[in-house]
């Protein structure tokens, strides 16, 4: 009866929730939280400085995060270019003190609170020429505005930065009454004056009362409650907002800072100053600061996004044209078509419809190209406008943990009988590619890249890819022997179509999305070694046990090739550094990052051709039991493969747990990868039970890991995968939810598109393809030619 209600409820919901329903409605949800966000920002105030220098909530127990969008920890060079020849003042009390001293720690690190108390502080870093002062100035008076008037008239000592703030000592000194609280602003409303005018040359910012820890002031300190703050934060908001220009103050408050200080002022020592440790104030005015100047990826705050450039507008302008084309064709006459099925990138086999299926009429390829169009819409409103908000990521074990549960008891949930028990089947490799993608995608968003263990197994995660490549490209070129145009032109289409589109939507180059570049070289190396003279298929090695020896041979060659290059780093660079190889290489002008990824795994793709060779061998020769329910070797032979398989699993575990640093461990990563990846295909093949059963869930995945992989940078992810894609503000687990869906449904939709216009692009002709490649490469030729000499031209 279990049995039955499982499978009557997995049909049900199968049944109702198709993935053409779940695509209308993350279409529609895309288009409410447009609506939603652009009415919040118009109507709400959606200037991403205000919400820095607002509000926030802390992520664990001392990460600062903004509202809605993203923080930059900034380092001591980057503080020292944006603060270059730039003078700063600080100007209040004990606490605008300590601001000073954790502003002036950002630039210089090795830099002590040692300075007397009272009086006036400077520092100076004489390489960036960068001068900050504090000025002892406790209470907001005629002192205080005598000082400001002062820079108004000397423009030559005119700070370019001001930060005020005091209110503690007005108190302290007079009690808390009502008086002081008057003349006090009274005072600000005179100071005010003189800030705007300040305001209008620099940046001037009100730093806002902190709370305190009534409990532990000191008896002189006593008056100095939380009451009497917020009754002079409330004056200070009052008398600055109210001297706005066109709407807004120039005069910016400084209120995250209190608002942060909420959770952490229960660790201060004296009840008044905040622990180093717990001040966020400071990086949040290097943000306001410097954001719009460095530009950081990771620091969305107070950061003007730069308008499309050309090749945007073209693409744009492109896709608007084929949208035209459509709806003429579709006025014109309602060509209905049937999709082909999508063949696996890997091995392009195809499941052979019940039915013919009809040809792509001449509407599909424009329909096809009108969907992308409006995908690559979203994908730039994500990433590259300012409609959406972002936040950054932060780590813990459960965010972590307790979705990878989560995804793998859905993944028992979906499980299903195999149509056929051969090591590695479709089902099971589908499925292996799925829960690898999935676990992939949940390292990126919690950011587990901190916790080495977690990276170094992930590491294996990207090996047993590329082991996939090799695996599952050798087998059919050795079994069917299709080294023609037609096939790798369908290959490299597949793989570099989305890819392509984002590097001109998104303005990332090639190598941004290194897993393709990688997977795309080494397709092409197995091709070149396989293809290359003399040409040893299945077939020919069936006559001769001697072509075995030759496809050694030729994986030998390979792998002196790949160890020749892995120990020549200077050759490395110079050959991919050389015009236009390199443009597909480079990433901000270097190759060092092609040269780490590549050098990472360097060996996967050997070790998978290698094991596909052996299996399909083994496989002719009839030395496995393949059959249902059969194990694959001899009861002892399997007991001793699957105790050693769970054996170099622990093992792995264990030394990856006592790896110190990511170089370390990433320096055996290559040699000992192969390890892993062989225990996991022992301990899933062996016994015959477990070749006999997948989960459809998992599998469903791994036909659109390629397409999750690569969408996951700016549709899930954000800032170019180093934040979080914000949708529903303010309720974490709800959004992930929700662009999780969205992401999935967009990742299915490409991978269709792919699959039809390759029909398009791609003609079986040999001479019309031949025609479309010299054609494309011209213009490939024509516009790296047009950007070499954009950039070599003086003055461009």
């Amino acid at each position: 009866m279990a049995v039955l209600a499982y499978s009557l409820g997995k049909r049900e919901i199968n049944q109702h929730f198709t993935i053409r329903n779940a695509k209308l409605i993350s279409l529609v949800a895309v288009a409410l939280l447009l609506v939603f966000h652009t009415a919040s920002r118009y109507y709400g105030g959606g200037d991403s400085c205000e919400w820095l220098l607002s509000r926030g909530r802390y992520l664990g127990e001392n990460v600062w995060q903004p509202y809605g969008c993203m923080m930059h920890k900034y380092k001591s060079i980057e503080a020292k270019t944006c603060l270059a020849e730039k003078r700063v003042a600080f100007v209040g009390d004990s606490r605008i003190r300590q601001l000073f001293y954790s502003f002036i720690k950002i630039i210089d690190p090795e830099q002590r609170e040692d300075g007397n108390k009272h009086e006036d502080i400077s520092f100076e870093d004489k390489s960036s020429a960068v001068n900050v002062n504090f000025l002892w100035y406790p209470e907001a008076n005629n002192s205080m505005k005598e000082r400001l008037i002062s820079w108004t008239h000397e423009a030559s000592i005119k700070p370019d930065v001001v930060i005020l703030g005091a209110a503690t000592w007005s108190i302290k000194l007079h009690s808390g009454s009502s008086e002081t609280l008057q003349q006090y602003k009274v005072n600000l409303t005179a100071i005010a004056v003189h800030l705007e005018r300040l305001a209008d040359l620099g940046e001037v910012y009100w730093v806002l009362q902190d709370p305190v820890n009534e409990e532990v002031l000191s008896e002189n300190r006593k008056m100095i409650t939380n009451q009497q703050l917020e009754l002079y934060n409330e004056a200070a908001a009052d008398v600055l907002n109210s001297s706005k220009h066109n709407g807004r103050s120039r005069v910016k408050l400084l209120a995250a800072s209190r608002q942060a200080a909420l959770e952490t002022i229960a660790q201060s020592d004296d009840g008044l100053h905040l622990p180093e440790s717990t001040r966020s104030g400071a990086m949040v005015l290097m943000n306001s600061v410097c954001n719009n100047l460095l530009r950081p990826i990771d620091g969305s705050c107070c950061q003007t996004l730069p308008p499309p450039n050309f090749l945007q507008k073209l693409s744009a302008c492109f896709f608007l044209g084929s949208a035209l084309v459509f709806l003429v064709l579709h006025v014109l006459g309602n060509n209905r078509h049937r999709r082909p099925v999508p063949p696996d990138v890997e091995s392009l086999e195809e499941k052979k419809p019940a039915t013919a299926a009809v040809p792509l009429g001449p509407k599909a390829p424009f329909q096809a190209l009108c969907r992308m169009g409006i995908i690559m819409g979203y994908f730039y409103l994500c990433d590259r406008a300012d409609v959406f908000m972002k936040e950054q990521k932060f780590y813990t074990h459960s965010t972590f943990f307790i979705p990878l549960i989560y995804i793998f008891v859905l993944g028992l949930f979906y499980s299903e009988s195999t149509k056929e028990t051969k090591l590695l089947n479709r089902e099971q490799t589908d499925e292996w590619k799925g829960w690898m993608q999935l676990v992939i995608l949940i390292y990126h968003i919690s950011g587990a890249s901190a916790f080495i263990p977690v990276y170094m197994h992930v590491r294996v995660l990207v090996a047993a890819y590329l082991f996939q490549t090799g695996y599952g490209h050798f087998s059919f070129f050795w079994l069917k022997g299709d080294f023609g145009l037609y096939r790798v032109c369908q290959v490299l289409f597949r793989l570099n179509f989305l890819v392509l589109v984002l590097c001109v939507v998104m303005d990332r180059p090639y190598q941004f999305y290194y897993f393709v570049p990688l997977v795309t070289f080494w397709f092409v190396i197995i091709y070149a070694t396989l293809a290359m003279w003399p040409q040893i298929l299945q077939k020919k090695a069936n006559s001769s046990g001697m072509w075995h020896l030759g496809v050694l041979v030729k994986l030998l060659g390979l792998l002196l090739f790949i160890c020749f290059f892995a120990f020549s780093q200077g050759l490395f660079e110079s050959i991919f550094s050389m015009w236009p190889i390199s443009k597909l290489f480079e990433l901000n002008g270097s190759i060092h990052e092609w040269w780490f990824r590549w050098k990472l795994d360097r060996f996967a793709v050997i070790h998978g051709m290698l094991f596909a060779f052996i299996y399909l061998v083994l496989q002719k020769r009839q030395v496995l039991s393949e059959g249902k329910g059969e194990a694959l070797f001899s009861a002892k032979i399997c007991n001793l493969l699957l105790f050693f398989s769970v054996v170099s699993f622990i093992t792995y575990s264990i030394w990856a747990s006592s790896c110190k640093t990511k170089a370390e461990c990433n320096e055996m990563h290559p040699y000992i990868s192969v390890v892993q990846i062989l225990a996991f295909i022992l301990i899933r093949n062996i016994p015959g039970y477990a070749r006999s059963i997948y989960s459809s869930f998992f599998a469903w995945f791994g036909k659109i890991s390629l397409e999750l992989f690569i969408c996951q940078y700016h549709i899930w992810l954000a800032a170019d995968t180093k934040g979080i894609l914000v949708l529903i503000p303010g309720i974490p687990s709800l959004n992930i939810m929700v662009s999780t869906f969205i992401f999935v449904c967009v990742a299915h939709e490409i991978s269709l598109i792919t699959n039809d216009l390759a029909q398009v692009v791609i003609p079986k002709d040999s001479m019309a393809l031949l025609k479309r490649l010299g054609a494309m490469g011209l213009f490939s030729l024509i516009v790296l030619l047009l950007a070499r000499g954009s950039q070599t031209t003086p003055g461009a």
